[in-house]
């Protein structure tokens, strides 16, 4: 089976990228996979296998993996020139890479996080051109990244959340003044602003006074039109892993204590000094509810394929609240969501095969839907 693996992009969460494909790739069983390579540059320009190869080079790798070396190519890969897709190709190739997937694919996967590509952007792509791939469809892809329509949805079916408030970039630069009094006036400090389509923790600050509020509405405007602020709360943070389509598992849960102040960007992929405990201890309550809420998250999206649900428990009152969900979580071996799966029973490689299977079973689904106008035989 030929698997195109999708990597980089012009999101921010770039390098996160480049770490999860390369562990994808090199847990993929060379017995049943052939890996074409499919890189996307900063600029949106599309390389295929030794030019996107290349831009893994540059990827830091974990602290247990040797600094210094140069990623090897693996052995299943092809290097083609695929659908006159050249590699490292200097040109827009946007419009050559349907042809390259419908004739050389089976099946993909867009190890893609952020804008781009975790939005629903690459699902649309290959939903037009007809190519399996794994992971969430268009639309819980996109409300899974945009945290405010993320938030409304599970408000709409009674899952229990933090208090935030929702804003715009417009709203920041024309009257900045109202719009911290709005945020004073619904929060108290601490509070958390976020932008609302990313992850990662890219672009996301902690603020515990009108000064450093203003400073993180402003940093976080750089990244999304759209900003989130969020209340804080004296929490533990714990995640779990779903897997499946219309009938997801849930993994079981593991709690992260970070070594910043909140878990980071740097905390989760610089410091490395943050620690995971699973399975998380919690209650046999509290784990029936991460549980339920985990399975009314995926659905509420209507997501596919596979999920992190992040949660927060109150320390005083043990409530469990949904922080939000992510489509495409990180996907290195010393990721959480692989991590939950492993200490679940599920190795990394079987992992792999699990969503690809998912990815094809949901393809035949949508080939059986009739998406032209029929006159239907209503005796049948």
């Amino acid at each position: 089976m030929k698997v195109g693996v999708i990597f980089g992009g012009k999101s921010g969460e770039h390098e996160v990228s480049l770490q999860s494909a390369k562990s994808v790739m090199d847990a993929l069983d060379p017995l049943q996979y052939t890996i074409i390579p499919i890189g996307i540059t900063r600029d949106g320009r599309w390389q295929v296998g030794k030019g996107a190869m290349k831009a893994l080079e540059t990827a830091q790798v974990a602290a247990v993996e040797s600094k210094g070396t140069t990623t090897q190519l693996p052995k299943n890969y092809i290097n083609s020139t695929i659908g006159g897709l050249t590699p490292a190709s200097a040109t827009r190739s946007v419009d050559l890479l349907p042809p390259a997937l419908v004739n050389e694919i089976d099946v993909a996967i867009p190890v893609l996080h952020g804008t781009y590509g975790e939005d629903g952007s690459i699902q649309g792509l290959l939903e037009l051109v007809g190519v399996p791939y794994v992971g969430a469809g268009i639309l819980a892809s996109a409300v899974g990244l945009d945290k405010i329509a993320m938030k409304q949805m599970f408000a709409a079916v009674g899952i229990p959340q933090v208090q935030y408030v929702a804003c715009t970039r417009n709203q920041w630069r024309t009257n900045p003044e109202e719009l911290l009094d709005m945020v004073e006036g619904n929060l108290a400090y601490p509070c958390f602003v976020k932008p609302a389509n990313l992850g990662s923790s890219v672009g996301i600050s902690k603020a515990k006074t009108r000064e450093e509020l203003a400073k993180a509405i402003a940093l976080a405007a750089q990244y999304d039109r759209k900003i989130i602020v969020e209340q804080g709360l004296d929490v533990r943070e714990v995640e779990v892993a779903v897997l499946g389509n219309d009938v997801p598992m849930v993994s079981v849960a593991g709690e992260i204590i970070p070594s910043n102040e909140f878990y980071d960007y740097e905390a989760k992929y610089v410091g490395g000094n943050s620690k995971l405990i699973i399975p998380a201890d919690l209650t046999d309550e509290q784990r029936e509810q991460v549980e339920r809420y985990a399975v009314e998250a995926f659905q509420a999206i209507d997501c596919s394929g596979l999920a992190r649900v992040d949660f927060f428990i109150e320390r005083a009152s043990g409530r469990v609240l949904v922080n939000e969900i992510n489509t495409m979580p990180g996907f290195t071996r010393y990721s959480m969501y692989p991590k939950l799966w492993e200490a679940t029973g599920m190795s990394y490689s079987k992992l792999l095969d699990h969503l690809i299977q998912l990815a094809l079973e949901r393809h035949v689904e949508r080939e059986q839907t009739i998406h032209t106008y029929e006159k239907r035989d209503e005796t049948r």
